[in-house]
């Protein structure tokens, strides 16, 4: 199945109904809403709704609350305050005319799980193995890589154990041998790419430089995402961070940083990624503060945010590093530019500079110190860490011994 070949309304998972044949539509998402609350990091929930194909936009939701009774908006309400939507909804129901920015479906957004159902007119909480098979067929007809569609099936089958838990459903449809479906094949090692310190000051300095479309603010932002990256942060920790997370500690600016399994660390700040913040800061119109708190649930405030006051979301940040990357001139490495690129250039960059492990360990929040060296080992080596020089030097010089 082509997802292009769909009518633009058959994965609408709003049309017609509240959710087209969902016998209990509102108990679905109520336990999919719990599902997602077991995460602590906004991000995780916003990219398992995504992979889902659950709205995760203001737009989606609103076109789910205009079928709404009573009950269902309370169950949605719920829903939109998981993923942090619950203010920005608000404010786009109060104020409908206000520019949005465009939504950017993903190429297989249709045949997500949720919205595959729907198009097929299956009901989620009845589905069966081979209706688990006959998606992951339709995922492989369209192009879907075996990466994809092995993280895909992850999250149905972990929705799926929490359903059944929950006493929606008798058994998980998607507890498949992923081997015999062929998605867990041997895949070459790849090399990291890594990041010279020339590079990562050419992608600061172009983030800094007029782009068409950018407006100041927008450069300034975009200055402080790569600065903030050169901490060692994941993407997702970078969007989930909030004005309240900035503070001063043992003298020292820093985050309060939450990563993997809601575990926190302090990422101390470097003078530029200080000096990004401040002049970031400085550009907003109402201070760092004030400006965000309308688009957040619970008076959250992101620290980084898009041109209508919203959280940054991690889609955005890819594509505006290899935007960064095409203007800096790095065209080689543009296509394969990803934010982890700049984490794992925090951690070679700080082991060759004689950072103890640990200690590198601890900033980037690894749980265990064998990541940190795997990254370390596995990423492209800086030529003073090959032996290659000095068993060549021995063949040279025996050679100037032979008469």
């Amino acid at each position: 199945m082509d997802p292009r070949t769909l009518p633009a309304r058959t994965t609408d998972l709003a049309e017609g109904t509240l959710w087209p044949g969902v016998g209990d539509p509102i108990r679905l998402l109520t336990e999919i809403t719990a599902w997602l609350r077991s995460y602590g990091a906004t991000s995780t929930r916003r990219t398992y709704a995504e992979g889902l194909g659950l709205p995760t936009s203001v737009a989606d939701l609103r076109d789910w609350l205009s079928r709404a009774d009573h009950t269902w908006v309370h169950a949605l309400r719920a829903y939109a305050d998981t993923l942090d939507l619950t203010a920005a909804l608000h404010a786009d129901i109060t104020d409908p005319d206000r520019n949005r920015p465009p939504t950017r479906p993903g190429r297989f957004r249709p045949l997500h799980w949720l919205r595959w159902c729907v198009s097929n007119g299956l009901d989620p909480v009845t589905a069966a193995s081979i209706d688990v098979l006959n998606w992951q067929d339709a995922l492989r007809a369209a192009g879907a890589a075996p990466a994809t569609r092995t993280r895909m099936l992850a999250t149905v089958r972990t929705l799926y154990q929490h359903l059944a838990a929950a006493g929606l459903v008798t058994a998980n449809p998607a507890d498949l041998d992923r081997r015999r479906l062929g998605l867990r094949d041997p895949q070459p090692a790849k090399t990291i790419l890594t990041l010279t310190p020339a590079e990562v000051a050419a992608l600061l300095n172009a983030a800094a430089r007029p782009r068409p479309g950018a407006s100041p603010r927008d450069r300034l932002r975009a200055r402080a995402v790569v600065a903030l990256f050169t901490l060692g942060l994941r993407v997702s920790e970078l969007c989930d961070l909030d004005h309240p997370d900035l503070h001063t500690t043992r003298g020292r600016r820093a985050l309060r940083v939450t990563g993997k399994g809601g575990k926190i660390r302090t990422v101390y700040l470097t003078d530029l990624a200080e000096s990004a913040l401040t002049d970031y800061f400085d550009a907003l119109p109402t201070g760092p503060t004030t400006t965000v708190t309308r688009a957040t649930a619970s008076g959250r405030a992101p620290l980084l945010i898009t041109r209508t006051g919203t959280r940054c979301d991690r889609r955005d940040i890819w594509s505006l590093l290899r935007r960064l990357a095409t203007a800096a001139d790095l065209h080689e490495l543009a296509g394969a530019m990803h934010p982890h690129a700049l984490r794992h250039f925090y951690v070679t960059t700080a082991m060759e500079q004689g950072a103890h492990i640990t200690d590198v360990q601890s900033d980037v929040g690894h749980a265990r110190v064998d990541t940190t060296q795997r990254v370390y080992n596995h990423a492209t080596r800086d030529p003073s860490r090959t032996a290659a020089t000095h068993v060549g030097d021995t063949i040279t010089r025996h050679l100037e011994q032979t008469p």
